[in-house]
C-alpha cells in the first residue's frame, strides 16, 4: 500500500485514480511499472492500460486541502478513513508512505507515538496494532518540488522500492 498526501487538484481529483496526471505520478507510476506493482503503459489518464498488482495507492486525507497543505483537522478527520482501508487488507504487509504527514498518519493510526517511529527517508519501521503487523517504509514525496530541488532523486525513490521488493521476497515476511 502506498500511502501519499491527498487528491491532486490537477492528477486525482480531475482523472479519479490517485497521482494520474500530477508530475509525481510519472515518478510514482514508472516506479511501480520497473518493480512489478503495476502492468500496462502509464499515460497520465485513467483510461490508460495501468493495472496495479498486488498494490493499492491511498492518502491520508481523502479531499484536495486548500492550497495543498492540509489542516491538522482534516488529517486527524481523514485517519479513520485510513486506518478502515488498512484492517480492509488482509493480506497487507508493507505501507509506503510518501512523506512526513502519510508517514505520521499511519503511525497514528497504529495508536503509536511519533517519538518512536521518526520519519526518515529510506527508513523502516515495524507496526503492529492487534493482529495487524506490518513493515512501514518512508520516503519522501515525489513531488515536483522536491524533484527539482533534489531533495529526491529518481534513484533514492527506486532505492525504497527495490528495498521493499527485497523485503516482501523474503520467507515469513
Amino acid at each position: 500500500m502506498i500511502v501519499g498526501l491527498a487528491p491532486g487538484l490537477k492528477g486525482a481529483n480531475r482523472t479519479g485514480r490517485p497521482f494520474t496526471g500530477d508530475y509525481a505520478g510519472d515518478l510514482l507510476y514508472a516506479t511501480l511499472l520497473e518493480f512489478g506493482f503495476a502492468s500496462g503503459v502509464y499515460e497520465a489518464r485513467a483510461d490508460d492500460t495501468v493495472v496495479m498488482q498486488d498494490a493499492l495507492i491511498s492518502n491520508a486525507v481523502r479531499c484536495v486541502p486548500p492550497a495543498n497543505k492540509p489542516e491538522t483537522a482534516e488529517i486527524m478527520t481523514c485517519r479513520q478513513f485510513l486506518f478502515r482501508t488498512i484492517h480492509a487488507l488482509p493480506r497487507l504487509r508493507v505501507i509506503l508512505a510518501l512523506g512526513r504527514i502519510a508517514h505520521d498518519s499511519v503511525v497514528r493510526a497504529f495508536g503509536e507515538p511519533l517519538a518512536r517511529f521518526p520519519f526518515a527517508h529510506g527508513r523502516e519501521h515495524l507496526l503492529t496494532h492487534s493482529d495487524v503487523k506490518l513493515a512501514l517504509f518512508d520516503s519522501y514525496h515525489c513531488s515536483r518540488y522536491n524533484t527539482n530541488t533534489g531533495v529526491l532523486t529518481p534513484d533514492m525513490f527506486r532505492a525504497v522500492f527495490a528495498r521493499i521488493r527485497a523485503y516482501l521476497n523474503l520467507p515469513g515476511s
